[in-house]
């Protein structure tokens, strides 16, 4: 399969976000989360809904919250497994990324004028501006800006995210899924969270 980029030992101690809170850090609405379900006679109905948990990291000026993870493919939602899987991959405070063999759903805060690192993950993502604007920089110097309703398509590339406003938070939703290794010119893409920190590896 070619060669691999060296990841960090997943037991090795992760810093962990600077602080956790149902309150978002930045000056962009709360959002709420509503999961659907069936009742005893087969009708949908609202299984349950709340506010989303935010983890800030670099000094406050960049902000996730993951209203749900699956972590297999396809999912199950028979006898709620997904909803119990989900809370069991939130319990641990290991969550990379990517979930292995799985999903994550991420909306990720940019504070005004924040830059966060190049990296890569193993997977297929879906990002799409909810707030603001947002520059994608890729490795090879190509730079787009992304406007609110913009969509990028990241299959496994070396990119980071920059607000260039230096007055506005940005606000993205992610959709990550684990995808199969990707290997080019005989060297494996593999996970490269370059110098961002507080961030556990994927695993995958």
């Amino acid at each position: 399969m070619g060669d691999k980029p060296t990841t960090p030992n997943a037991d090795a101690a992760i810093p962990g976000p600077d602080s956790i809170s149902t309150e978002p850090i930045s000056n962009l609405p709360q959002l709420t989360r509503f999961i659907t379900g069936h009742n005893a006679e087969g009708k949908a109905v609202v299984h349950s809904h709340g506010p989303f948990t935010w983890a800030s990291y670099a000094d406050n000026n960049l902000a996730f919250a993951v209203p749900y993870t699956t972590s297999t493919f396809p999912p199950d939602l028979n006898d709620d497994a997904d909803l119990a899987a989900h809370e069991r991959v939130v319990a641990t405070g290991r969550l990379g990324l990517v979930n292995p063999r799985g999903t994550v759903l991420r909306c990720v805060d940019f504070a005004p004028g924040y830059a966060c690192g190049m990296h890569r993950t193993q997977s297929l993502d879906y990002g799409i501006v909810l707030e603001g604007s947002v520059d994608m920089v890729l490795d090879s110097g190509e730079r787009c800006t992304l406007k609110r309703g913009d969509v990028a398509v990241q299959r496994a590339t070396q990119h980071q995210w920059v607000n260039r406003s230096q007055t506005e938070w940005a606000r993205m939703m992610f959709v990550l899924q684990d995808c199969r290794p990707l290997v080019v010119g005989g060297v494996e893409m593999g996970e490269d969270l370059g110098t961002n920190s507080g961030l556990p590896p994927s695993g995958n």
